[in-house]
């Protein structure tokens, strides 16, 4: 059977220049013990659940050790933390361990770094739990994402808010660059660095514009380009990032950094889900506009190797992508086409779901299985809305697009329920999970919930009381940065 020590490793990020990272180890964590792992991203790499059964891969995942060819870093960048510049950030307790199989394995909570700002470089289980789940069942959403391999615990006391235990995700991605690996260089005037990263991002991640006499300005739309499509993916499922800071900006259009996030629950376009996010900047219908002041903060870091007037050119376009990207994706969830009756009949939608507090998912899971016939009550979708006479009036609307499209409504339901998914990672189901596995040391929700959500679209009878509206306690909740 494969095993860890059938990976061979490297680290092309570690053959930057120095100014790009800080070499440096973790601090061990006493007894780790594996939380949960992911045999989707475990399979990224060739291995399956026995690997996680040698007691020296869970001491590697725990930052206890390193293998061969691993040649830990922790990466500096700047960034626009909630629209303010801050000159220093970088990996403060993330560490990138090295590169196999195309993917780069990070551990994040590994421990003081040169760029923790006097934090303990550390995570605790709370937090971890969520980026573990969120960033495989992103995957399964068919959203870009940062994988999560595997969860490991440790009884080290952390403290935030309160006392908590000392948790490690270890993450996959084909790279951690971000919007904030440029900025750094260009507010210390420096260019070189500039070009040196880019010819590296380049290299590695889009080869073909490597041969391109002027391959700056193409990046820098290509990137555009995916972070706008990006930005319609997380609208269409009702995903809310909570801290869209530039340093939190994947340049492969990867969603980076699993915080303060949230799936709408009761449809609200100014859903903020970061308790720390008081003026409400990255609020759920902002997200695109923020995307695209993001990538203007990119462009201007790469004005050194481009002008002024096609760095603009390179991105003049997002809105246009986004605008296309998302509509198509509301269309799919609607079971139509795109055109001006399907984008009217969404505005409309959209405008009754927030007057309404619809659950956002479940009214599309729901209209999954509408019935255009002429008369036809579809109860089940009708009895999410208090304003029936409003719903009855777009839903009639609703059913003639649906017969104009000519779709038999069997093949149509099929379509549907492909793009509108039955589960995501609601709050609710996430905290009940951390509760057992710190309070309890029972990790069995964390996987049972990792399971479920690694087929969100499939009906999965057994687990219906997964795919009901969050109960009054869940309003509770508040996650921030600490979270």
């Amino acid at each position: 059977m494969p095993s860890h020590h059938d990976l061979v490793f490297d680290n092309g990020f570690a053959r930057l220049p120095d100014s790009f990272f800080s070499r440096v180890q973790a601090t061990p964590v006493p007894d780790p013990t594996l939380v949960c792992h992911s045999p989707d991203a475990l399979a990224l790499l060739g291995l399956d659940a026995d690997a996680l059964h040698h007691p020296e891969l869970i001491e590697v995942l725990a930052g206890n050790r390193v293998l061969p060819g691993m040649e830990p870093v922790a990466a500096l960048y700047a960034g626009h933390q909630f629209g303010h510049f801050v000159p220093q950030l970088g990996d403060g307790r993330a560490m990138l361990l090295g590169e196999t199989k195309g993917w780069e394995m990070q551990i994040k909570g590994g421990g003081r770094t040169p760029y923790s700002r006097g934090g303990d470089g550390r995570a605790v289980l709370r937090s971890s739990i969520r980026e573990f789940l969120c960033s495989e069942a992103m995957h399964a959403l068919g959203i870009p994402t940062t994988r999560a391999l595997a969860l490991v615990g440790s009884p080290l006391p952390v403290y935030r808010e309160d006392e908590e235990t000392a948790a490690l995700v270890t993450r996959l991605a084909p790279s951690f660059v971000r919007f904030g690996s440029f900025e750094v260089f260009f507010y210390r005037n420096q260019t070189e660095p500039i070009r040196i990263l880019a010819d590296y991002v380049i290299r590695r991640y889009y080869p073909q514009f490597a041969g391109l006499a002027d391959p700056y300005p193409v990046l820098l739309h290509e990137v555009a380009k995916r972070t706008a499509e990006l930005m319609a993916d997380w609208q269409a499922v009702g995903f809310a990032h909570g801290v869209m800071n530039t340093d939190n900006m994947s340049i492969l259009g990867l969603t980076l950094d699993y915080g303060p996030f949230g799936f709408l629950d009761a449809f609200d376009p100014g859903f903020v889900c970061n308790h720390s996010d008081t003026h409400g900047r990255y609020a759920f219908d902002q997200q695109p506009d923020v995307g695209a002041w993001n990538v203007t903060k990119l462009a201007q870091a790469l004005v050194p190797l481009i002008s002024v007037d096609a760095a603009s050119a390179a991105i003049q376009d997002y809105p246009q992508i986004f605008s296309r990207a998302y509509v198509a994706r509301m269309a799919a969830k609607l079971g139509l086409t795109t055109g001006s009756d399907t984008l009217s009949l969404l505005l409309d939608l959209l405008k009754l779901l927030a007057a309404n507090h619809v659950d956002y998912t479940i009214f599309f899971r729901r209209l999954c299985d509408f019935d255009s016939t002429p008369g036809a009550t579809n109860a089940a979708v009708r009895d999410l809305f208090l304003d029936r006479d409003a719903y009855d009036f777009w839903a009639l609307r609703y059913a003639g697009a649906l017969r104009d499209a000519g779709v038999p409504d069997a093949e149509r339901r099929l379509a549907m329920r492909a793009v509108n998914p039955r589960y995501i990672l609601r709050n609710h189901l996430a905290e009940t999970a951390i509760r057992r596995a710190a309070d309890e040391r029972d990790y069995s929700e964390v996987a049972r919930l990792h399971a479920l959500l690694a087929r969100p679209y499939d009906d999965q009878p057994e687990f219906a009381a997964y795919a009901t509206e969050p109960p009054d306690w869940a309003r509770r909740i508040e996650v921030s940065c600490s979270s």
